[in-house]
């Protein structure tokens, strides 16, 4: 998004491990705690005073158990970060988004939370996507000014997707960065992949 004129501020909860330069700005989040997420929006409302698009990416994987199995303590860490971490995000950054003249939301999702080719294993997982999608359709009811949409990157070569993944960084985030940029006919409550739409 650099490449687009964006200053991206880049949410870690290791902020020293982002490489930064005069476009890419560490910020230390942590989307799983309140007074983080506070403190970031608060940074973010003193420099630079606006915020265009909120691009969701946290998550974790979780356990590959099926439902019948999964211990639902470690269930609930998957969801909090999945789930309630962006929807944390979202309820802090709507104030200076609903100030911007094209505000974006992007939740980085999967195909693994499609009901429409639901499967087995990673159960947490699966249902804490699922939900993410079903945040992206309620809130873009909710706040009809805003776009707001779900992304599917495909298998990325990520920590979390390993380096058997077909897919590169820039491949995955590819979509997401569509959407944060274009410039006509945004649309909104949508789940896309590879600038396709695909079914819920």
């Amino acid at each position: 998004m650099r490449d687009h004129g964006f200053t991206v501020l880049a949410g870690a909860r290791n902020p020293g491990e982002v490489v930064a330069d005069e476009r890419l700005v560490p910020l230390r989040l942590d989307v799983r705690d309140a007074d983080s997420v506070g403190a970031a929006l608060a940074g973010i409302e003193a420099n630079p005073g606006s915020l265009d698009v909120l691009v969701n990416n946290a998550g974790i994987y979780g356990e590959p158990t099926g439902a019948a199995d999964y211990d639902l303590g470690e269930a609930n860490e998957v969801i909090e970060t999945n789930v309630f971490g962006p929807w944390r995000l979202i309820q802090a950054s709507l104030p200076l988004l609903r100030r911007s003249d094209s505000p974006r939301i992007v939740n980085v999702s999967s195909g693994a939370g499609q009901l429409a080719e639901m499967g087995g294993g990673r159960a947490a997982y699966r249902l804490s996507k699922a939900a993410l999608n079903a945040l992206t359709r309620t809130l873009a009811a909710d706040e009809p000014q805003i776009s707001v949409n779900s992304v599917c990157p495909g298998w990325v070569r990520t920590d979390m997707g390993g380096s058997s993944a077909p897919r590169s960084v820039e491949e995955g985030a590819d979509t997401a960065v569509w959407l944060a940029t274009m410039a006509d006919d945004v649309p909104s409550g949508g789940f896309f992949r590879n600038r396709e739409p695909i079914p819920w």
